[in-house]
């Protein structure tokens, strides 16, 4: 413990708390400042000027990022027959149906993302009390209740992100591995700063993003200059 609190003190250092980064600078800082013995996770926070509560005002999408999330991804897919097959042919690490609803129920959850086809969901929604509260339901506002196993079976396992504004107002996202470099985390930030964007709603009045910050698993906050991080979108 102490060492981990002298790696985050002297991380801290380097980070002006009061200052807006550039993007390509502020996520340099996040790596520069990931002193773990592990490769950790570059997160981004973004608070949106919206009212969560109004069901006119949420957020949400999904987005493949130009180089992935750095990491595994295991996917677990509800489908019986041609679409089973489908599924293990596209590489899902775990295909199925009551099999899985049981396994599930049990305590196991070694996936990370979740799909399943349309005439699959009454047996999903036999898990859905354990699989929504960690948003791993299967939705087809993200792509994950489909016909098209393979297709998406295949994007996921590539690192396609889901993300949904909270409660506060702010969407919560990992968009990389420090391993992955400034460079191709600054292309991913602008896949999704684009996506955030294009599903701005349209009776959100005022500004938009309204802060930005970014951080390593361990290290500290940076904040970045959201007018100018806006011009990251990397998808026009």
């Amino acid at each position: 413990m102490a060492k981990r609190g002298k790696r985050f003190t002297g991380a801290k250092t380097k980070v002006d708390p009061l200052q807006k980064f550039p993007v390509e600078q502020g996520l340099q800082l996040a790596v520069d400042t990931a002193t773990a013995k592990f490769d950790e996770s570059i997160d981004v926070s973004i608070r949106l000027g919206i009212d969560p509560k109004q069901s006119d005002q949420q957020v949400r999408g999904a987005i493949a990022l130009p180089h992935g999330l750095g990491k595994e991804v295991r996917v677990l897919v509800f489908a019986k027959g041609p679409k089973e097959a489908e599924a293990k042919a596209a590489g899902a690490d775990f295909v199925g149906a009551d099999d899985l609803v049981e396994r599930i129920n049990g305590g196991w959850l070694g996936f990370d993302k979740a799909i399943a086809t349309p005439d699959m969901m009454a047996t999903v929604s036999k898990v859905a009390k354990v699989l929504g509260p960690r948003g791993l339901m299967p939705n087809p506002k993200v792509g994950t209740v489909t016909m098209n196993v393979g297709e998406t079976v295949k994007a996921e396992k590539r690192g396609k992100l889901d993300f949904r504004v909270d409660k506060a107002g702010i969407i919560h996202a990992g968009i990389g591995k420090k391993s992955m470099g400034a460079a191709k985390l600054r292309d991913n930030f602008g896949a999704l700063i684009g996506a955030i964007l294009k599903a701005k709603p349209a009776s959100s009045k005022g500004v938009y993003v309204q802060g930005i910050t970014v951080s390593s698993t361990m290290g500290p906050s940076v904040k970045l200059d959201s007018m100018a991080a806006q011009g990251a979108d990397t998808s026009t």
